[in-house]
């Protein structure tokens, strides 16, 4: 989270967005009313203010709006990575609005008029969904300058290129990125390679990935040697 966006931690915040004045304040009254922190947007470009301030917990959008409408804004945002849970606002009987609405990444949909309680349930259930949900696993990664190491898929990176790796490099890194930042003796690399016989192949190796991530070999910044014991992968 930015550190400048607020967010409730014990209260869910929701965002309404709707041209009708009349409803808009109507929603954020009975909302808050009924425990929720609720701001209130007329159009999407006053939405994308508050967001920028607030992380919301929900979004209740209109469909039909001046300018962007809410399906364009809610595909926006899903194309742009925001998940944020959207309910959409849809005129009674208009089913291609519900539809797009939908496809565009929303995820539910009330029909105007509606009962104030039956939007409460309908918001209610999203946020149980999304609450209820296991959270994202992070993805497991190393960075060093252009460079990025995958430590799930045993990938490097340079950028969105994939680099290739022999296989005694490639297990050489790997070990390195899984500890980060932490010494390692060229004898538990070597032990852990396979190359117990031989710690001179270890430098040889070492050399070989330099050439391959280091801005400059001769004067390492990532790949760094610790004088009288072994190696360290130094990350941003």
């Amino acid at each position: 989270m930015d550190p400048g966006k607020e967010r409730s931690l014990n209260t869910p915040l929701i965002l309404v967005i709707d041209d009708d004045t009349r409803l808009r304040k109507l929603l954020q009254k009975f909302l808050s009313e009924n425990g929720f922190r609720v701001f209130s947007a007329a159009n999407t470009a006053e939405a994308d203010e508050m967001m920028s301030w607030y992380v919301f917990d929900l979004l209740v959008v209109d469909v039909m709006m001046p300018g962007e409408t809410g399906i364009e804004f809610t595909g926006r945002l899903r194309e742009s990575g925001q998940n944020v849970p959207v309910l959409i606002l849809t005129a009674m009987g208009e089913t291609g609005d519900r539809i797009s609405g939908l496809e565009s990444g929303a995820d539910d949909y009330l029909s105007k008029p509606f009962e104030p309680r039956e939007l409460l349930l309908r918001i209610n259930s999203i946020l149980r969904r999304v609450m209820s949900k296991p959270p994202e696993k992070q993805k497991a990664e190393v960075k060093f300058g252009i460079h990025r190491y995958d430590l799930d898929e045993h990938i490097l990176y340079r950028g969105s290129e994939r680099i290739r790796l022999p296989l005694a490099e490639a297990a050489l890194l790997q070990l390195l990125a899984e500890r980060a930042g932490q010494d390692i003796s060229r004898e538990e690399l070597a032990q852990k390679t396979g190359n117990e016989t031989n710690l001179r192949t270890i430098d040889v190796q070492i050399t070989r990935l330099r050439r391959k991530i280091e801005p400059d070999a001769g004067t390492p910044r990532y790949i760094q040697t610790i004088r009288g014991k072994g190696y360290s992968l130094i990350p941003d």
